[in-house]
């Protein structure tokens, strides 16, 4: 009996001998495991094809895929310090297109514009300065938000609701964008807004009863919103408590060929408009809205600005002129086309606004407080209600009453040819 068992036995520890040999050891099947566990390696921009369908188009990775919300770039940064301590911040805004605007809260101010030209070439076509310092100065408003009214009031006085009023002086006898300390010269509260498909930044402002010799505490908020369409769409509004003229406006000064390239002779402009405000010798309207046709005013085609700029008999020789601009059925009107030669750049301008400022840069003069910048190095296109309206009752009303809005809109539309 022992003899035939064992046999049995030996077969047994052979069989489990064989087994063993064949199983992996425990650290075999960890790599194993952890082997299982890693996905298939495929490339960052691909995911895996169906099995079995290898052939089969592969779909792109949807993180690198640009949309319009990351094409919108904001940025901020410290541009200087007031005398009192305050920070002036600079707000660096840009869509997918190449459009690129800079603004300061120091008077709501836009420091730059970049667009590409006709190769792709990138300049900044609005005049201004590199640092705090120079807009601390009395500068020629480069590309600020000016007011409570822009343009001028004669005698800086007006009568309101059977009150005489009497503004700042700070252009001769008369009120000039809002006097001697207006909304140019004011520290703004800024929030950045971003959007899906815009970006840019409000601006608000709390001007108090009585500032500048105006009546009534006036809230002004100040909103500069660039698109992928590369539109500046500017919007002014503003309330107040007790009923004051109210007129704002930006004050950019464009050079499309880029700031600092030579004059704005050989730019063409068209300006949607059949009339213009004829003015005394100080800049102030009579009254008489005057055609432009067969006078050097007339800018109802495309014409090189300084085609008939030596026609004008002022002092300093050149544009300084208030345009009636034409109904329209439309709430935004078409308000002016300027356009570069060399560059190819235009700039379309719309608005809400009866009225367009034509200013030629007649007064800058080469000195460091208008930036260096020669005569005609830019023009000022300034959308707006009539100048001195407080006291002309046959122009359109500038009045603002408590309960009331004041809106303004505005847009660049800036293309390339």
């Amino acid at each position: 009996m022992e003899h035939t068992k064992l046999p049995q036995v030996a077969l047994i520890l052979l069989l489990a001998m064989t087994t063993a040999a064949c199983q992996p050891g425990a650290e075999q099947v960890a790599r194993d495991a952890a082997q299982a566990k890693r996905p298939q390696s495929v490339p960052a921009t691909e995911t895996a094809a169906p099995a079995g369908k290898e052939d089969a188009p592969v779909a792109p990775n949807r993180t690198n895929q640009s949309t319009p919300a990351q094409s919108m770039v904001l940025n901020e940064s410290k541009f200087g310090t007031l005398e009192d301590g305050r920070e002036v911040t600079l707000f660096t805004f840009s869509n997918a297109k190449g459009l690129t605007v800079k603004m300061i809260d120091y008077g709501a101010i836009v420091v730059a514009v970049e667009t590409p030209g006709r190769q792709g070439e990138r300049a900044n076509i609005n005049l201004g300065f590199d640092s705090l310092e120079g807009y601390l100065q009395r500068h020629p408003y480069f590309g600020a938000t000016v007011g409570r009214y822009a343009n001028r009031i004669a005698g800086g006085k007006f009568t309101l609701d059977g009150e005489q009023y009497t503004l700042a002086t700070n252009d001769g006898a008369n009120h000039l964008h809002g006097g001697k300390e207006g909304l140019d010269r004011r520290l703004w509260n800024a929030e950045p807004v971003k959007t899906a498909d815009s970006v840019g930044v409000n601006f608000t402002y709390e001007s108090p009863d009585g500032e500048e010799g105006y009546p009534g505490n006036l809230r002004v908020v100040a909103s500069y919103v660039i698109n992928n369409d590369n539109e500046l769409k500017i919007t002014l509004t503003a309330t107040t408590d007790k009923a004051t003229p109210v007129n704002l406006t930006n004050h950019c000064y464009w050079n499309l060929a880029g700031a600092g390239s030579g004059t704005i002779l050989d730019h063409e402009l068209m300006i949607n408009a059949d009339k213009y405000l004829a003015v005394d010798e100080a800049l102030i309207p009579t009254g008489e809205l005057v055609n432009v046709a067969g006078t050097p005013l007339d800018f109802r085609q495309p014409t090189p600005i300084g085609a008939r700029i030596e026609q004008l008999d002022t002092k300093p020789q050149g544009y300084d002129h208030c345009f009636v601009l034409k109904d329209s059925e439309d709430e935004m009107r078409f308000a002016a086309q300027v356009r570069d030669p060399k560059s190819g750049r235009i700039m379309d301008i719309y608005t809400t606004q009866p009225a367009l400022q034509f200013y030629s840069g007649n007064f800058l003069d080469g000195e460091p407080a208008n930036g260096s910048y020669p005569q005609y190095a830019a023009l000022c296109l300034e959308t707006q209600h009539f100048p001195d309206s407080p006291n002309h009752e046959n122009f359109p009303t500038t009045i603002l009453r408590p309960g009331e809005t004041y809106r303004h809109v505005t847009t660049h539309k800036f293309s390339v040819e």
